[in-house]
This record gives C-alpha cells, sequence and structure tokens, in this order.
C-alpha cells in the first residue's frame, strides 16, 4: 500500500497552531502576564489559521505554502522568547554600535 504525500498546507496549519498553542501555554506556566495586545494577537491568528489555513490575505506578506505571515512569524517569535523570560532577538531596525 502506497502512502500520498503530506499535504503541505496542512503541515503548515498544523505547525502554526502548534507555536501558537505553545506560546500561550508557555506564557501561562511561566506565569508571564500578556498584553492585551499580544492576547488578542494570538486568539485573532489562532482563528484565522483554523478558519482559512493561512493568518494573511496578501501573498506578498508570506511565502506559499505558509500559514504565517514573516511579521507573524516574528511576533510570535518575541511572544515565546518572552514567555521563556529571554530578551526577544530583533531582526530588523538593529542600530549601529556607537563608535569611539
Amino acid at each position: 500500500m502506497k502512502r500520498n504525500p503530506p499535504d503541505p498546507r496542512a503541515q503548515a496549519k498544523r505547525a502554526a497552531l502548534n507555536a501558537l498553542k505553545r506560546a500561550r501555554r508557555a506564557a501561562d506556566r511561566a506565569g508571564v502576564e500578556l498584553s492585551d495586545w499580544e492576547g488578542e494577537f494570538l486568539g485573532s491568528v489562532e482563528q484565522r489559521v483554523e478558519t482559512f489555513g493561512r493568518a494573511f490575505a496578501d501573498p506578498e506578506k508570506g511565502a506559499p505554502g505558509r500559514a504565517l505571515s514573516a511579521l507573524q512569524t516574528v511576533k510570535l517569535k518575541e511572544i515565546s522568547a518572552k514567555a521563556k523570560g529571554e530578551t526577544p532577538k530583533r531582526t530588523f531596525g538593529r542600530k549601529k554600535p556607537a563608535v569611539s
């Protein structure tokens, strides 16, 4: 019996939902208070991924086959880092070190 290859969209959807749930659980377990915006962000993104299979409509904002846009992924990583007690690592907008 030959298996069909897994659907990449379904895999991306499951991975995004699991990441969102992990971030929320980590914050709850650590006792970290998420801001209202962060809580609303997690809830609305989770709802859109469950309903539509992805959380953004504009294909220019994310790679095809992905459930989250690039900026949503960055924000999710920041929320996860906050829940773990780490300082969030920003990948954009870094200031150059001062020259002495």
